[in-house]
């Protein structure tokens, strides 16, 4: 037979067992936090580079004495919880700049990490090299716990700054900076050149580099032969380099940007570029031209030569121009074009035209278009724009009045024929 008596001790002794340690409190009696801290991804980073730094903040804090009893009341914390963690991120010596405020992480139980973002700007002359940066780090943590009776306990909270390094790295690289730049024969609606000065401000030693210059936006200034090559450009070494450039004609008389870039090989076998640098050239005015002679004069059915005088009023000299006039209805000419030769600005020449000019023309005052074609420094040719020659048509006066009028030029011949007659009569009765 089975005991059923028995068999119910046992399973409740078995029971009490189970029961006994749930019931039981546990205490730590040593352990902290142990707080490091470290950039997730790559550490590397270039000058002038805007970087977005994942510092990780990882707690290996360990609880080294642990005990359970029945009378032990729980602790809510872990010593090694590092809690309401607060980190701030410091540029140190390194050549950056922190713009990002501290960051509370909250509580870091041990064995685990939290992640907190930076936003960083390397300054763009910074040197090469590997940088320690100073992180801040404040927590509290619990110091030790002292416990009065079975049902009461006093937290002893200590409260920790210090401070940890995360190392960056800032690789080097070729940094511009164009001293100067020279313009010559740069005007507007025409080609020129720019001289340029080109320092290497930065820490790598440039291989086989190219020199650049870019339009800077809708800039009027566009390169017409875009890249000089240099080379080997070491770090701090200067360079000149000349580049021939137009000039669009709606641009104006003032000072307009280019970019300049260098695409050079680095110190790990990798094609570049550089970080741009941006500097004004100088344009000076397109080449224009007036009319500063008075109006000419003419008679109807007159021909006549007339003088034009121009006057280059632009700021470029212009070279071999040529005039010429529109000779329209009631004009004519065989002889519209006159050479001017080099001009410069400021300068005036005068020029002859042979017009005709119909009998039958209005007495008012004439436009005739005239333009010149020349040649600029680099033997571009260019024409101008339209100008007005002006021609005032008057009537006759005087004896030319009488010579140039039919009517009067027929009673003057019949008035000569009649006077011959008379007098040819008058020497037959003699």
């Amino acid at each position: 037979m089975v005991n059923y008596r028995t068999i119910t001790c046992i399973l409740f002794i078995f029971c009490a067992c189970l029961i006994a340690p749930a019931m039981a409190g546990t205490k730590y009696m040593a352990g902290s936090p142990q707080l490091s801290a470290y950039i997730s991804g790559t550490n590397e980073f270039s000058p002038a580079q805007d970087v977005q730094m994942i510092v990780v903040v990882e707690n290996i804090g360990l609880n080294e004495f642990k005990f359970v009893q029945s009378n032990i009341v729980d602790r809510d914390d872990l010593p090694n919880t590092a809690k309401f963690l607060t980190v701030k991120l410091l540029p140190g010596n390194a050549p950056l700049v922190i713009k990002s405020d501290p960051q509370m992480l909250g509580d870091l139980k041990g064995g685990t990490n939290v992640k907190a973002q930076f936003t960083a700007k390397i300054n763009p002359e910074a040197p090469a090299g590997t940088y320690n940066l100073p992180l801040d780090i404040s927590y509290t943590y619990l110091y030790a716990a002292d416990q009065f009776g079975t049902d009461s306990i006093q937290y002893l909270y200590k409260t920790i700054n210090e401070t940890v390094s995360v190392p960056v790295k800032i690789k080097p690289d070729i940094s511009i900076n164009v001293l100067s730049a020279v313009p010559e024969h740069v005007n507007v609606g025409t080609e020129g050149y720019v001289d340029l000065k080109i320092q290497n401000t930065g820490s790598d030693n440039g291989v086989k580099s190219i020199v650049k210059i870019i339009r800077n936006g809708n800039s009027p200034i566009i390169p017409t032969d875009s890249s000089v090559y240099i080379g080997d450009f070491p770090a701090g070494s200067i360079v000149d380099c000349r580049y021939k450039i137009s000039v669009s004609s709606d641009a104006q008389k003032q000072t307009y940007p280019i970019d300049v870039i260098v695409v050079y090989q680095n110190n790990e076998g990798d094609f570049v570029t550089s970080r741009s640098d941006t500097v004004g050239v100088s344009v000076g005015g397109k080449a224009d031209f007036a009319i500063i002679s008075p109006p000419a004069e003419m008679n109807p059915g007159n021909k006549k030569v007339i003088t034009v005088e121009y006057k280059n009023t632009g700021d470029a000299t212009v070279k071999s121009a040529q005039a010429r006039i529109s000779a329209v209805d009631p004009f004519t000419s065989n002889d519209d074009i006159a050479y001017i030769g080099d001009l410069t600005s400021g300068e005036s020449r005068t020029v002859s035209y042979v017009m005709s000019l119909d009998r039958s023309a209005t007495i008012k005052e004439y436009g005739l278009d005239s333009e010149i074609r020349y040649r600029d420094e680099l033997d571009n040719t260019y024409i101008s724009d339209t100008m007005k020659v002006k021609v005032n048509v008057t009537a006759p006066a005087g004896a030319t009045a009488i010579l140039s009028n039919p009517i009067y030029l027929s009673i003057i011949v019949a008035l000569i024929i009649g006077a011959l007659y008379l007098a040819y009569h008058f020497r037959k009765k003699q």
